[in-house]
């Protein structure tokens, strides 16, 4: 099989499964807009992550600056209570009730 078969069917396969659907509302497309950034976010952190452990590219290393991680951390973090805002979800709720699970199950008292 050659790219271009490949790509033909693709098109056939996506024709045939491709959701038939609308962003109807200004809050879907925000919260859609804020989980692309989130993901973006966090692959920057992991770019940061490589290179504190020094498993990035040596063009890539170059460049780090240490202090830029304590920016990344905060971008997602910001990211995320945005996004949570945006679907509606109580950030101190949800955090709460997770810590409360993971305390149940692994601090048992």
């Amino acid at each position: 099989m050659n790219l271009k078969n490949l790509q033909e069917k693709i098109k056939v396969l996506n024709e045939k499964t491709s959701p038939h659907y609308k962003l109807y509302s200004q809050a879907e497309k925000e919260i859609l807009t804020k989980t692309v950034k989130l993901n973006e976010e966090v692959g920057e952190l992991c770019n940061d992550i490589l290179s504190v452990l020094k498993l990035q590219r040596r063009a890539k290393l170059e460049r780090f600056d240490k202090r830029n991680i304590y920016e990344e951390f905060a971008d997602v973090i910001i990211t995320t209570i945005q996004l949570a805002a945006a679907a509606g979800v109580n950030i101190d709720r949800a955090v709460g009730d997770k810590l409360k699970k993971i305390e149940e199950k692994y601090i048992k008292k």
